[in-house]
């Protein structure tokens, strides 16, 4: 049932509106600054790689390239990469991850397929027609020191000045969130999992 409004509560609410209108106009018009930014996706709840692969999406629209490279997750089929490799040569799309670390138990060949990751990121940092760029669970590889932290936020923050890059995965270090830009922690509240619902197609792939 629609509620009733009064002519009273109906200029209330429109002055309150106007004046909104007025801050919020006036915040957006002091932000004059255009870079790159360094973006990360962390903490415990589902969605960190989704929201990643929507921005990538985003980027998609407007008309300029993305670049993924998947650092833990194996060579199998997702959603997201079939969806995103239909618009052909404007995705470079490299999974380099032989899976998670539980499922490989082989420390060297893990760092192996890090720093093979780790180099083909660097490569697509360098190719101007990127615009995004996103390295998918990089953050689990920093948080098991298959890579030189320290080399990796350095060579984060010396990207072109036009490069937008997000890094995913629980567990984000410290330097990293330093030195980003936007650091998003999605929470955990609820999940199926829990409740004994497996990975769907669709879903978690």
């Amino acid at each position: 049932m629609t509620r009733e409004i009064s002519d009273s509560d109906a200029a209330r609410h429109r002055e309150k509106m106007v004046n909104r209108k007025s801050v919020q106009d006036a915040e957006v018009a002091e932000k004059t600054i255009e870079k790159g930014l360094l973006m990360v996706n962390t903490g415990p709840g589902k969605g960190k790689s989704t929201a990643a692969f929507g921005l990538a999406l985003r980027m998609l629209g407007t008309g300029r390239r993305v670049g993924i490279v998947q650092f833990i997750k194996g060579a199998w089929s997702t959603g997201e990469q079939q969806a995103l490799t239909l618009f052909g040569d404007r995705v470079e799309w490299r999974t380099m991850g032989e899976g998670f670390t539980w499922d490989t138990q082989d420390l060297k060949r893990d760092i192996a397929a890090a720093t093979k990751a780790w180099e083909e990121a660097k490569l697509l940092m360098a190719d101007e027609t990127i615009g995004l760029l996103v390295l998918d669970e990089l953050n689990i590889a920093l948080r098991y020191d298959y890579l030189d932290l320290a080399d990796v936020v350095a060579t984060l923050q010396s990207r072109r000045p036009d490069l937008h890059i997000i890094v995913t995965g629980r567990n984000a270090k410290p330097p990293l969130i330093e030195a980003a830009d936007m650091v998003t922690e999605m929470t955990l509240v609820k999940h199926h999992f829990k409740a004994g619902v497996k990975a769907q197609s669709g879903i978690e792939f």
